[in-house]
């Protein structure tokens, strides 16, 4: 695969082509996908959190549906707690596209609803993670995703 080298450890992945598109196995939703530049990155963000963090995948819902303000999107990753209440929302980018307000603005709508207690933004080079207090309306920017102890 031709595809540009990201900031995170190299990942095993699947893959296989499919009238002339390369296609890559998602381990959590067990279906091979059109290999884009930000599925790419998703990827390495799901590896990542679930050899070096240790998320459960099976509590990651992956382009979860999400409503904000009437409108339908999707949110990259979701991961949950044990007790099924969101703890991190990831939203991936292309590594071409720079990670500024916009990316920080999106994922805020998104969390709108969600209340994760950490929101992580990458392109697959640059990584922002945070962590909010919802009591005393802090966000507090980390040095990396705490690993998995819910």
């Amino acid at each position: 695969m031709l595809m540009q080298e990201l900031n995170f450890p190299k990942i095993d992945i699947k893959s296989k082509v499919v009238d002339e598109s390369i296609q890559v196995f998602d381990i959590v939703r067990k279906k091979y996908l059109i290999l884009t530049p930000e599925e790419w990155v998703r990827q390495h963000v799901i590896h990542y959190l679930i050899s070096q963090k240790k998320y459960p995948k099976g509590l990651m819902q992956i382009e979860k549906l999400i409503s904000y303000n009437n409108l339908k999107t999707r949110a990259d990753i979701v991961v949950y707690n044990n007790e099924s209440v969101p703890l991190l929302l990831v939203e991936c980018k292309a590594p071409s596209v720079k990670i500024n307000k916009n990316a920080f603005d999106q994922i805020a709508k998104y969390n709108y609803e969600l209340k994760a207690k950490y929101l992580y933004v990458t392109n697959g080079l640059k990584h922002y993670c945070c962590e909010i207090n919802y009591l005393s309306g802090d966000i507090n920017f980390l040095n990396e995703i705490p690993k998995f102890n819910y």
